[in-house]
């Protein structure tokens, strides 16, 4: 029972060690050779990276190679990274306490056979922990892992099981008693099979509304992910981190580096206000207000899906808004809003939407 204690709750986790007291995951980092020094408020936060398949080259949009990975966790176990456990990252987001810098973080969604088969062995052996996110119906299918899989996965000390819901549906289009039926089945099912259910959610295909953060919330989550791309910020919403995803052509090292080097973007004030955008706001009106602990705006560049580099417009000192002429074809929309910051890193801020029929 205490390795499912600390597999699910993370506060578990912060009470282990008194260190974790001064900043989660500090413990861990020293052991593995990191950085400890906290960065400047601005600064501080985390990439939290996302694979999908290993070495399967049917689906490459969702698959990694090989090659690709082992060196991705050959960069991972430089000095100057902090790779730590996703519990201790959100830990510290809900208790405001500093991350290290290059903090970085793991995650798996779907679980997939060759999760078990390629990723597993070789993070264990790197000794790189990681999220694992499961949606409960699909397990035991011809592509998937088992339950008896995931059970051992759960007394791996590196591992946390995450939930992706039961069916892994497109959840804004799902009324909310569907959304909440999504939830609580799943963890109706991790409890049963796992002895507990997980605190972490990733929202299928990184879709989520307004609603299906309320639900989440609701439920017991007591954090969500999508798959819009940024680092994680101190004051970013909860219930709608971002993460970098990886496959085989946005897998180079020139891209890898770029996003574990990524820094927070912090925003505040995001226009529209929901993710899923209803057919008669569309095009929307995007914007942002920019932290004012960054000082300039200056090189704030902005980029759409289908689009490329939008057109930005400043107005006053920190706000930031883009005026679109076309509608967006239904389905998913990404936007990335990139500024260099210290040390030749970037800092950045990304919004996934999702665009329903009419």
């Amino acid at each position: 029972m205490v390795s499912l204690i600390r597999l699910f709750h993370p506060s578990a986790v912060l009470a282990a060690a008194a260190l974790l007291a001064l900043a989660p995951g500090v413990a861990r980092a020293q052991s593995q050779g990191g950085t400890t020094a906290s960065a400047p408020a601005v600064d501080n936060g985390a990439s939290v990276i996302m694979y999908h398949r290993f070495g399967d080259g049917r689906y490459p949009s969702t698959n990694i190679k090989l090659e690709q990975f082992e060196r991705h966790i050959a960069e991972l176990k430089k000095d100057k990274y902090n790779v730590l456990p996703l519990p201790d990252v959100v830990a510290a987001l809900r208790q405001e306490r500093p991350l290290p810098p290059y903090t970085v973080a793991i995650t798996i969604d779907d679980a997939y056979r060759s999760v078990w088969e390629e990723a597993v062995p070789r993070l264990r052996t790197a000794g790189l922990p990681f999220t694992l996110f499961v949606a409960t119906d699909p397990v035991g299918g011809k592509e998937y892992m088992t339950w008896d899989q995931l059970r051992d996965l759960a007394q791996m000390e590196l591992a946390t099981i995450g939930s992706q819901t039961a069916t892994h549906p497109h959840l804004p289009l799902l009324s909310p008693q569907q959304v909440r039926e999504e939830l609580e089945t799943s963890q109706a099912r991790f409890k049963a099979e796992l002895g507990r259910a997980p605190e972490l959610l990733a929202y299928p295909y990184g879709e989520y509304s307004n609603p299906v953060q309320q639900a989440a919330r609701e439920v017991g989550f007591i954090a969500a992910f999508g798959q819009q791309s940024g680092a994680i910020a101190r004051s970013s919403e909860r219930f709608g981190l971002p993460r970098f995803a990886l496959n085989e052509r946005y897998g180079g090292m020139d891209r890898f580096r770029t996003a574990i080097n990524a820094l927070p973007l912090p925003v505040q004030d995001v226009v529209p206000d929901d993710n899923l955008l209803d057919p008669d706001e569309n095009p929307p009106m995007y914007g942002f207000t920019v932290d004012p602990a960054i000082s300039s705006i200056n090189g704030l560049n902005c980029y759409a899906s289908g689009r490329g580099k939008l057109d930005v417009q400043r107005l006053g000192g920190q706000r930031v808004e883009v005026r679109f002429t076309k509608a967006f074809p239904k389905g998913r929309v990404r936007i990335n809003c990139t500024q260099m910051g210290p040390d030749r890193r970037w800092r950045w801020f990304g919004n996934q939407f999702l665009v329903a029929q009419e």
